[in-house]
């Protein structure tokens, strides 16, 4: 019913859209896709969780389950590899790793659901490019299903589900007796080859989907659901990965629909790696926090991102991109084109003053760099603020560029946008932007 609800508040955004004049994606980029980088392929052996003890009532433990049948895909190798099938049914299940050349398939009906024992869930080291647990000094808690030092992993199914069960996660978040940071719903590390598609995702604990250190990532066809009140649900977070495809879903979630990361400060800088060639096209979503976002933690550089065909409702920020001093790293050449965003508190801001710090070691004096951002052919009703555009003093943003970004409020008195330490060029804005982006002199780099 949830994933219905979204779905059709999805097709209404879509509707009004085109109601104002606002054009669909031109047949071209509606059939553009990335998917070809891990293509879906066959395996040529199938075995049951059934096989290995696993009962889907609801109440059977099946992390035993999951882990002897992964372990013997693991060591028992087909050619061309092995598809765990997971029948309709609730498998409730602890934490679980899984391995290379393997398929988990959900078929429908299918839900496999956390446990909400927190108290024997599984701790792992932080990662090195954020120095600590997120959350929390230390630590952190692994994530519900893990993939690390792996590849050739498909994940997908017949729409089946994945539960984070996050509400027992969310409630010590609120009370503050978090020992250490939250799981992420899926994660993989240092992996690559991943393909994940016709799934639904929901109840994060933290964050959803999480790939770090990874390369060549295909997500699609899925649903990411959470309540807007849940903390820090990121629906997905593409982190120091290159080679990333996001395209054709639906995520509604109380965080960042989508945020492009690369590592946290002194930590970040040092392990020096970041996210490149990042593709996200014809996302669907609902947030109190932003749309599309990069940052804020950007320390390792963020660099080729394209965002396109993006249709936001009741969200707090359209595009988001943020920084801060003492972060380092670079945001660069990204472009945003063909976004309708419907009541929205604020439709662009780039800032550099977002986001803490792990600890007292960062350097203030590490200031990161901002060039090359085109923000064109945005079309948004009922935001209540087109925009703020305000870059770091000794670092400002440079080539910030924005083409027929039409921001429409409704039953509003017209407010301003906010620049500072900024310069760019605009063509077709409304309302008409602050004078630091309307300098002719900046036309060529920008729209050439």
């Amino acid at each position: 019913m949830e994933l219905l609800q979204a779905v059709t508040a999805a097709m209404a955004v879509v509707l009004l859209a085109l109601a104002l004049g606002h054009a669909p994606p031109a047949a071209a980029e509606r059939e553009a896709t990335c998917a070809g980088i891990v293509p879906m392929r066959r395996r040529k052996e199938v075995i049951s969780i059934r096989e290995f003890g696993g009962v889907g009532d609801g109440k059977t433990l099946n992390t035993w389950a999951f882990e002897k049948a992964i372990y013997r895909i693991q060591h028992l190798r087909r050619r061309g590899g092995t598809l765990l099938y997971v029948p309709s049914g609730v498998w409730l299940t602890g934490s679980f790793n899984l391995t290379s050349h393997m398929t988990l398939h959900l078929a429908r009906g299918a839900l496999i659901k956390a446990t909400e024992d927190t108290k024997n869930w599984p701790l792992m080291e932080p990662l090195p490019s954020y120095g600590r647990g997120r959350e929390r000094p230390g630590g952190r808690y692994a994530s519900f299903i893990l993939g690390s030092g792996i590849h050739d992993v498909i994940i997908t199914g017949e729409n089946g589900t994945i539960d984070g069960q996050g509400g027992v996660w969310w409630n010590m978040w609120r009370h503050g007796t978090l020992p250490f940071s939250r799981p992420n719903l899926l994660e993989f590390i240092h992996s690559t080859d991943i393909h994940i598609s016709n799934v639904i995702f929901k109840n994060s604990p933290f964050w959803n989907i999480h790939p770090v250190y990874c390369s060549n990532v295909v997500i699609r066809y899925i649903a990411i659901l959470a309540p807007r009140d849940s903390p820090n649900t990121d629906g997905i977070d593409p982190d120091s990965s290159s080679n990333v495809c996001i395209e054709d879903s639906f995520i509604s979630t109380g965080d960042d629909l989508v945020a492009v990361k690369s590592g946290w400060d002194e930590y970040g800088i040092a392990y020096g790696l970041p996210s490149t060639s990042v593709t996200i096209r014809r996302i669907t979503g609902s947030t109190p926090f932003a749309g599309i976002a990069i940052g804020s933690e950007v320390s390792g550089g963020v660099d080729n991102i394209l965002a396109e065909n993006i249709n936001l409702h009741d969200t707090g920020i359209g595009i988001h991109i943020k920084t801060n001093a003492g972060r380092g790293g670079y945001i660069r050449n990204v472009t945003i084109s063909g976004v309708f965003m419907s009541r929205v508190g604020k439709g662009i801001r780039i800032v550099g003053d977002v986001g803490d710090h792990p600890d007292g070691g960062f350097n203030p004096a590490a200031l990161p760099a901002v060039d090359g951002v085109t923000v064109r052919n945005v079309w948004g009703v009922g935001v209540q603020r087109p925009g703020d555009i305000e870059g770091i003093e000794g670092a400002p943003f440079t080539r910030i560029c924005l083409s027929n970004v039409k921001l429409w409020e409704i039953g509003r008195q017209r407010q301003p946008w906010k620049c500072t330490a900024v310069s760019g060029a605009a063509v077709g804005v409304h309302p008409w932007p602050c004078a630091e982006l309307t300098s002719t002199m900046a036309f060529g780099s920008c729209f050439n």
